[in-house]
């Protein structure tokens, strides 16, 4: 009886996910295969993971894969690929808000407080961790791959140099940066088109990384890393950048955002938001946001082009790198592999399974189109530098002889 009960429990939860190509089972039990071949298998430990997984899917899935509960049998990748996109395929969830999501909304608000709580738990668990699986500068957005063969490092030297043709930097000019990660971007923005920048950030120990290589390479009279909330940012600049910062922003505090940009570049201004996003407004896997990107939120295009709207900023150009997330994420993911012995010591076996699967489940998400990653370039409505054609950004990236340039500790 209990047999029955738990084959026509994995059926529901495979109708649920839209049906896709996957087996699943429970270990020494029943299982539910798809129509055609699988594609991959997930074996549940016992009913009550599942059980999980039909009240909650987002965190049931997550906790059981982290705890060890649920064992993947395939490629891990391309197993939750093919869930991500039988989900997109098969429509709106059912589901309606779990109180631990409700919960993790309430709890997670990015006010000033709320955001160095938030950017702590993620960006503040060590530098030496993420030097493991990062490249040697330490960006940790997505990259640009001039071609699917490039590797990381190029590819990340290629999106540096992407971003600072979109926006046209001359030398002289006044950046601010909101959100600097650990000071690549407003470094190579100094040295290679020489500009002069302020970059914020409320991270400590990118903070100190980014001061550190400042000084090192002879930038600290050309680059200022302040610790200091995006909305302390005043005014007296050219430009405006943000690489991956709007994510930590959060729906509700897009208003002030907005007032940050105008405050920062007035009218005569331009700038460049570089976010992972949506195709329609919804919140981030509360999986991810409990335990990896607490107070995360990934907005729709529309909902960043509101935040232009009131400051009468005039959108010039949009770009949709989805695939070039994807590819960053992988390469990521193969990195992290190869150092997960010492993510283990250093950590612990349920890090590992978190991390894995935070790296894994977002380049799915990418593959599948259930995420994009979206740069927006705008300009004030006095701005003198608008161009008259977009050849600019293809033009030659900066040449770079990687051989002279300082290593990173």
């Amino acid at each position: 009886m209990l047999s029955r009960f738990d084959e026509w429990v994995l059926k529901k939860v495979h109708d649920a996910a839209g049906n896709p190509p996957l087996r699943l089972a429970l270990a020494n039990g029943p299982e539910v295969r798809p129509q055609g071949r699988a594609l991959g298998s997930i074996v549940f430990q016992d009913r009550w993971v599942v059980a999980r997984l039909v009240v909650d899917p987002d965190i049931g899935f997550g906790e059981a894969y982290a705890e060890n509960k649920l064992r993947v049998e395939g490629d891990l990748v391309a197993i939750l690929t093919a869930a991500d996109k039988s989900i997109l395929e098969r429509g709106k969830r059912n589901w309606f808000p779990s109180p631990a999501d409700l919960w993790l909304r309430l709890t997670q608000q990015n006010t000033r407080r709320g955001s160095r709580h938030n950017i702590h738990r993620h960006y503040d668990i060590g530098n030496d961790f993420y030097k493991l699986w990062l490249d040697e500068q330490l960006v940790y957005t997505c990259a640009y791959f001039p071609s699917p063969e490039s590797g990381l490092e190029e590819a990340q030297l290629a999106k540096m140099d992407h971003v600072c043709r979109k926006v046209r930097l001359q030398p002289g000019e006044r950046v601010v940066e909101a959100g600097c990660g650990w000071g690549a971007l407003a470094l190579h923005m100094a040295r290679y088109y020489g500009v002069k920048v302020k970059a914020f950030n409320i991270s400590r120990e990118q903070i100190a990384y980014a001061r550190w290589r400042a000084a090192k390479e002879g930038l600290d009279d050309r680059v200022e890393f302040i610790q200091d909330d995006y909305r302390n940012i005043s005014g007296g600049f050219d430009v405006f950048m943000s690489v991956g910062m709007l994510e930590h922003v959060g729906k509700s505090h897009y208003s002030a955002f907005g007032k940050t940009i105008q405050r920062a570049i007035g009218d005569r201004g331009r700038g460049l938001l570089h976010f992972i996003g949506r195709n329609q407004p919804r919140p981030l896997n509360a999986w991810i946001r409990k335990r990896i990107f607490p107070g995360g939120y990934t907005p729709s295009l529309r909902e960043v082009i509101q935040i232009l709207e009131s400051p009468n900023f005039s959108v010039l150009d949009v770009e949709n790198l989805r695939m070039h997330y994807a590819h960053t994420l992988e390469h990521w993911l193969e990195r992290f592999e190869n150092s997960v012995d010492e993510v283990r010591a250093r950590f612990d076996e349920r890090f590992v399974r978190m991390w894995r699967l935070y790296l894994a489940g977002s380049a799915a998400a990418f593959r599948a189109g259930s995420m994009q990653l979206f740069q927006v370039v705008f300009a004030g409505s006095k701005c003198a530098a608008l161009p008259w054609t977009r050849a600019y950004l293809y033009e030659p990236q900066v040449e770079e002889d990687q051989s002279s340039m300082p290593a990173f500790g």
